[in-house]
């Protein structure tokens, strides 16, 4: 299967996945990671790379000064996978409180060329008060809608989102995570399965799961509804992790 893509463009040989890095959430993103790589067929056809706002201001990529808003330290950079893919071919980004229960490849045969960017387009009102370690939660429009995109980085609108746009002050996080810059038509919709909400939604097989108000790495989430599935994931990488230190030393 080729997926919707533009007449001459194949599909990719290596699929791209920005997860959102959290220096509070080393643990999420290493499970996400894995995660990932467990439901995928080929897995070294996937590259996973982490977008840590230290690297990407050392590069001088990201500039844009902390966000009091802000619940993680990716509220913004994920708007600049188009600038990082130079603006060609597809992508996914997912925040890092995710796991994946499907291959990631079904989520890029989803690509439709008519769009700029895809999603979950979530209508939802979140839990009042906190989530995760104290973070204010916000309700507004289209929430959860770019937690989890897949972007056409090659449309024209997306060229638009240059790095200098995304570290503009004066835009705000309603102005990024609403979408506002395109037209309603130029968002694309992704089923809800693969941004199920735990404890939002009880969907009996997901496709990826989004621990959004807070994950079993947190203390007071560990007994959510989906919390044993991402307790699993993390068992699963710890044993794998275990046995390969141990061939490493029987090799030593």
């Amino acid at each position: 299967m080729s997926g919707n893509f533009e007449k001459g463009e194949s599909f990719p040989s290596l699929m791209k996945v920005f997860v959102g890095y959290d220096s509070r959430e080393d643990i999420a993103f290493k499970t996400c990671k894995q995660s990932i790589l467990d439901a995928s067929k080929y897995p070294n056809s996937v590259e996973v790379i982490p977008l840590k706002i230290d690297d990407l201001r050392k590069s001088g990529i990201y500039e844009r000064e902390e966000d009091k808003l802000g619940s993680t330290e990716f509220t913004f950079t994920r708007f600049l996978v188009p600038h990082l893919m130079n603006y060609k071919g597809w992508a996914v980004f997912c925040d890092c409180d995710f796991i994946f229960r499907e291959d990631i490849r079904a989520l890029f045969q989803m690509a439709d060329p008519r769009y700029a960017v895809m999603c979950v387009k979530h209508d939802y009102k979140p839990n009042a008060g906190t989530k995760m370690d104290g973070k204010e939660q916000h309700h507004y429009p289209r929430k959860n809608w770019s937690s989890m995109v897949l972007w056409n980085c090659g449309h024209e609108s997306n060229k638009m989102l240059t790095k200098d746009l995304v570290n503009d002050m004066e835009k705000t996080g309603a102005y990024f995570h609403r979408f506002s810059r395109l037209k309603d038509e130029e968002i694309g919709s992704i089923p809800l399965e693969w941004n199920c909400l735990d404890d939002y939604y009880h969907l009996e097989n997901p496709k990826a799961i989004h621990y959004t108000d807070g994950g079993p790495w947190f203390d007071n989430y560990e007994e959510t509804f989906y919390s044993h599935l991402w307790t699993m994931e993390r068992d699963q990488m710890d044993n794998i992790l275990r046995l390969r230190n141990e061939v490493h030393n029987e090799k030593v």
